[in-house]
């Protein structure tokens, strides 16, 4: 068995002090480190292939360069966090700003009654990330925590938490009025589970206000809510085709959904957008790879990463004081899923 290189194992090497090597592996500023015996010191590291212990850099940095995201498991379904694309690119724009900022990233997902802050406390993360988390006593679990948090997509209504969203609420009404301005009248909402401060909830209150401002009278039997997964659209749009009532767009509240949709509708002969039209919601990569490609409420989801990112890491380094508040920007990105009512074709 290799024999463990250890900071003395080095030193002796070197011919120094393990404090030197110390000073080296961490770029220390030290008066007394000449250009000669840095060099000294990093060839010998080279030589013995010598990988410093974390854990004891963190023991003694009291920092641990490791920080947590927690999606919080609000419905069912063991593969929920992997199957929508937006979480995949969320991660990836965490991670590679953590990365160039030196740090890494550890991501859970966790039960709805999980105690996931204990995830916190027995990793000795520097701070965590806490995406789409909405019951309440969760929150005040929060205000013990002694690590910087900050929220994503959390509609809390306590002022002490860091927080990154887009205005949910906003982008289902641009959605729904898009629909609207197009002649649609009948539309049908696919949306994962509606609760009390989530973020499909505010949606469905965007579709709301729209359809409110239009005149439109709300029809609960046009709102089709479960899970946000492919599989919930694509029976929504199954159940939308057997049973139109007169619906001619669907406002899909996530681009997973809107795919599941336009299978669904497929299967039962309903074509989009010749026949039906549809608007989803995140513009990721699925929005403009799917046949036809889907009209999406943008959200600039790799920039949400990035500052969610940066925003920890200031935070656990105390650059940042004050408590930051961050609503990013919504755009509409046309595509070819969404057609005018006057140029729908009745199904054959």
């Amino acid at each position: 068995m290799k024999k463990h290189v250890g900071l003395k194992d080095v030193a002796n090497e070197a011919g120094v002090s393990t404090a030197t090597v110390s000073y080296v592996i961490n770029k220390v500023a030290h008066q007394t480190l000449t250009p000669e015996t840095i060099a000294r010191v990093n060839a010998a590291i080279q030589k013995l292939d010598y990988v410093p212990n974390m854990a004891a850099r963190s023991l003694a940095s009291q920092q641990s360069k490791l920080i947590g995201v927690v999606i919080p498991q609000t419905e069912p379904g063991k593969e929920f966090m992997f199957s929508n694309p937006f979480y995949w690119e969320f991660l990836s724009f965490v991670e590679y700003t953590a990365r160039k900022n030196g740090y890494h990233v550890i991501f859970s997902g966790t039960n709805a009654d999980e105690p996931y802050l204990q995830f916190a406390k027995t990793r000795s993360l520097d701070g965590i990330i806490i995406v789409g988390m909405y019951l309440e006593e969760h929150y005040k679990a929060l205000q013990n925590v002694q690590i910087p948090v900050v929220l994503v997509d959390c509609y809390c209504k306590d002022s002490n938490f860091h927080s990154i969203q887009i205005d949910d609420r906003k982008g289902g009404y641009l959605a729904t009025k898009y629909l609207i301005e197009k002649g649609h009248r009948k539309i049908a909402l696919v949306t994962g589970m509606i609760k009390e401060m989530g973020v499909m909830e505010r949606r469905f209150q965007g579709y709301k206000d729209a359809i409110k401002e239009a005149g439109i009278a709300f029809d609960k039997s046009l709102i089709f809510d479960e899970t946000v997964s492919f599989k919930h659209g694509e029976y929504s749009g199954e159940r939308i085709a057997k049973n139109p009532k007169g619906v001619t767009a669907v406002f899909a509240c996530a681009d997973i959904l809107a795919v599941g949709v336009v299978k669904g509708l497929n299967s039962k002969g309903i074509s989009v957008p010749r026949n039906m039209s549809i608007m989803s919601f995140d513009d990721t990569w699925l929005a403009g790879g799917c046949s036809p490609p889907l009209t999406s409420m943008h959200q600039d989801i790799a920039q949400k990463g990035t500052i969610a990112a940066q925003t920890l890491i200031d935070l656990s380094l105390g650059r940042i004081k004050d408590r930051q508040d961050i609503t990013l920007p919504l755009s509409i990105t046309e595509r070819s899923s969404v057609k005018s009512v006057k140029n729908l074709r009745r199904s054959s």
